[in-house]
């Protein structure tokens, strides 16, 4: 059992040993040994769910069974058939399976069927694992192309998935009376929802329910949140380095245990990456992944403080019973100790990149050319994130950016430039035709005319086009929605806006007055933002009517179309905390992703 998928008000753990006991079952059916071949990009998500403890005692090397667990693509289709052709040439025969995830694909079939290895596969089937609990809170379907697949081909195929694995929620959880939503895909999938509901009127579900309201949320209802620089700490591990299924590989410099009398030199130092998971299981990461980072440091020194205190009350044990009590809290101690010291270091490698000015204590023994690099680093990480937010304000959205011009002078990286010039031209409802073109033209003169693929790709998606009727709305949805707060409490919040420092995320803020005091009151920035807004309810058997006991909050599960940050993630469960919020949020999504990643997968490969 994953103890920190139960901590919430809904226990995702439900779902999740649904989804192993799903896996056994198919497992089971392949008599004899096995060995698993695995779709790489699979491994992470399956490793969220099953752990190779499930997996190691059926993968042994004198195998009568070979499965493999495959993404429903071509490509792996001839991977696959030249391995099933290699072992039969070889012998002794084996058995093959193949498991499609999340869904069977007649093309791939047909793939196999015209390389002639259809007919080798004894069982074809497929594993929906439409929705992998990450969190006590948090669940993610972890497709990657979602959201180019919705807005750039008008491919459904990941909004079914989405439909598909609400009804799976439903069905562990009961029905969920109430759906909002905003946008067209939000309506595509609340429709399919419903049909499939339709199809199983012979059985009525007899759960009573956990979730009240289900919000669902098109990411391009708010394309600019995505765009900007995340600054919580989790948000910023992510913008960094990159969380890939609750993992994070970070340099291993800072992670060398410090050797008495400050000798031993560089040949010690560890050269393989530190891998860490994060999620909130980690006593200490659960209480600082949500905060602002100019908070964590604080929180991290009382930390040191509480545990320096705690071990040194070894020397106040006397009597055998008190050394006892001692020794047995000393694996927790330990444990806190060790995850203070992986949290601090990770700490002050954001802080190379993210601080203005040097540290005070700033080790004199540092080479001046890594100090150098340190100042740069930093200065063009606070100078990036003056320009954001002046857009976000509102300031100079009408006209070319300097700072963009020189980071397209300077040949920064193609995605920090695609980035700020979408936000710009997000906040100004698009670019007049003359910026847009000049910043057209200086990105394909300097990083090359293959990109203007990728420029086709960004306008269609809205990210980056030119500005219709001479009219910019995004000064009434900021003004309407108090999308920009200049008083900000980084340390004791108020506001979600302190996840980006000012700019409250406009999805969680429409999730916000969903709650309290409900659509109604924002009509007219509802329709101006895109798409449908709807609400749906779900007729509930007798019996099973929810009867709100005085105090207890509302639980919304939370869906994101097409993608989420972390630090939206973290407003929610901002709002959730909140004495008098009414609401506790469950969230849900397509894809955990950040600015980079988003932009990446709309990036065409050069050829």
């Amino acid at each position: 059992m994953a103890a920190h998928l139960s901590y919430g008000r809904v226990n995702l753990n439900v779902l999740r040993e649904a989804v192993r006991r799903e896996l056994r079952e198919f497992l089971d059916k392949c008599a004899g040994s096995k060995a698993i071949v695995w779709d790489e990009y699979l491994t992470g998500p399956f490793g969220l769910i099953a752990q190779y403890s499930l997996l190691k005692v059926i993968c042994i090397s004198d195998v009568k069974n070979i499965i493999f667990l495959v993404r429903p693509r071509l490509e792996l289709m001839d991977i696959i058939a030249e391995n099933v052709l290699s072992e039969d040439r070889r012998g002794p025969t084996r058995d093959f399976h193949i498991l499609f995830v999340p869904r069977r694909s007649l093309l791939c079939e047909q793939r196999l069927k015209d390389l002639g290895v259809l007919g080798s596969f004894i069982h074809r089937e497929e594993y929906s694992l439409d929705l992998i609990p990450f969190d006590g809170d948090l669940l993610s379907m972890e497709s990657e192309g979602a959201f180019k697949e919705c807005y750039l081909e008008g491919d459904q195929t990941s909004l079914y998935h989405a439909a598909k694995g609400l009804m799976t929620l439903q069905a562990l959880y009961g029905t969920i009376p109430q759906i909002f939503g905003k946008g067209e895909c939000a309506r595509q999938v609340a429709n399919m929802m419903v049909r499939m509901k339709r199809e199983f009127t012979g059985s009525q579900n007899s759960v009573f329910p956990v979730f009240d309201n289900l919000l669902l949320l098109d990411r391009n209802v708010d394309l600019l949140t995505p765009l900007a620089s995340q600054l919580t700490y989790e948000g910023l591990i992510d913008e960094i380095y990159g969380i890939q299924n609750s993992y994070v590989k970070l340099p291993p410099e800072k992670f060398a245990p410090k050797k008495q009398g400050g000798g031993g030199g560089g040949k010690d130092l560890p050269t393989e990456a530190k891998k860490l998971q994060l999620n909130s299981a980690e006593e200490l990461y659960a209480e600082i992944r949500d905060k602002n980072f100019n908070a964590v440091g604080s929180v991290l020194s009382k930390k040191a403080k509480i545990i320096s205190a705690a071990f040194e009350e070894r020397h106040n044990a006397k009597t055998v019973g008190e050394i006892k009590q001692f020794v047995s809290q000393l694996p927790h101690m330990q444990a806190a100790r060790g995850s203070l010291a992986n949290h601090t270091s990770i700490a002050e490698l954001i802080k190379d990149v993210t601080s203005k000015y040097l540290l005070p204590g700033w080790p004199p023994t540092q080479k001046s050319s890594d100090i150098c690099g340190y100042i740069l680093a930093s200065e063009d990480f606070f100078d990036k994130l003056t320009v954001e937010q002046e857009f976000m304000s509102g300031i100079d959205t009408d006209k070319v950016n300097s700072y963009i011009e020189d980071c397209i002078a300077q040949k920064h990286p193609l995605i920090k430039v695609l980035r700020l010039v979408c936000l710009q031209s997000v906040c100004n409802s698009g670019l007049k035709q003359k910026v847009l073109d000049y910043y057209r033209r200086e990105i394909l003169q300097t990083y090359g005319y293959e990109h203007i693929l990728t420029l086709n790709n960004l306008e269609k998606a809205g990210l980056l086009k030119a500005q219709t009727g001479g009219r910019n709305n995004y000064p009434t949805i900021r003004k309407t929605l108090r999308l920009w707060m200049d008083d900000v409490n980084e340390q004791n919040p108020t506001d979600i806006s302190y996840v980006y420092s000012g700019y409250a995320p406009l999805s969680v803020r429409l999730a916000q007055l969903l709650s309290r005091p409900g659509w109604r009151s924002i009509e007219e920035v509802l329709r101006i933002l895109p798409g449908p807004h709807f609400e749906e309810r779900q007729p509930l058997p007798t019996g099973l009517q929810k009867k709100r006991q005085p105090g207890e909050n509302r639980v919304t599960l939370v869906f994101f179309l097409g993608g989420v940050t972390f630090a939206e993630i973290a407003a929610l469960r901002f709002l959730s905390q909140l004495e008098d919020g009414g609401t506790e949020y469950v969230i849900a999504t397509t894809k955990l992703m950040n600015g980079n990643s988003w932009i990446e997968a709309l990036m065409e490969k050069p050829f």
